[in-house]
């Protein structure tokens, strides 16, 4: 998955963000099996998947909190 901004992520749908969460979500899973079954290229991408989820899972609660008001 690339590289998303908060930015970005505001732009976006929920359906998308609903995607966008999912895809994510399978890819750190993937990351996780291949760490622990052989070494990652890159370390760093399990991090940038998790800020990555709690980006989309943020967005996603303020428009829950703003649909509410």
């Amino acid at each position: 998955m690339e590289k998303l901004t908060v930015s970005q992520l505001r732009e976006m749908n929920d359906d998308q963000l609903a995607d966008a969460l999912e895809d994510t979500t399978k890819a750190l899973f993937w990351l996780r099996v291949k760490a622990q079954t052989d070494r990652l290229d890159v370390p760093s991408e399990l991090m940038r998947n998790r800020k990555l989820i709690a980006q989309i899972k943020t967005v996603q609660s303020q428009r829950a909190m703003a649909s509410v008001k």
